[in-house]
């Protein structure tokens, strides 16, 4: 029996919940799913530019076990681009710095429910309208 995997570290969830390709709707779409783990990886070592032994410390994972993820995610996103898919971000074995919710009615990232104000976008002031991310 395989060994259980171990939660990877994220920082912080995707602003957003995915991308989708320009002038085709959503109805006609097939999606892909990139998960949490493979985002941050792409997050880490593309965008903020770390190497590979510190995006694997940051995450919590060996560094050979951050390459696996790093090449599922460049996978996932060249089928999305190649086939005209589109890309959910969800799911995974992922462990947050801490409590993350999003708005349901403006889709606004929030680091804890104290912290969801009224906005411009949703003029929502209540928790219940506040979903966790989670796994």
């Amino acid at each position: 029996m395989p060994r259980p995997k171990q939660e990877r570290k994220i920082d912080s969830p995707p602003l957003m919940q995915g991308f989708k390709p320009f002038g085709i709707p959503r109805n006609a779409l097939e999606s892909v799913i990139l998960q949490y783990d493979e985002y941050e990886a792409i997050r880490l070592l593309d965008y903020d530019g770390l190497n590979q032994e510190q995006a694997s410390e940051r995450m919590n994972v060996s560094r050979p076990t951050l390459t696996r993820i790093y090449e599922n995610a460049r996978r996932t996103i060249a089928k999305a681009l190649i086939e005209g898919k589109m890309i959910m971000i969800e799911g995974g074995n992922v462990q947050f710095n801490k409590m993350w919710f999003r708005c349901r009615k403006c889709h606004k990232l929030i680091d804890g429910m104290e912290n969801h104000v009224k906005c411009s976008d949703c003029k929502n002031f209540s928790v219940d309208e506040l979903i966790p991310i989670n796994k």
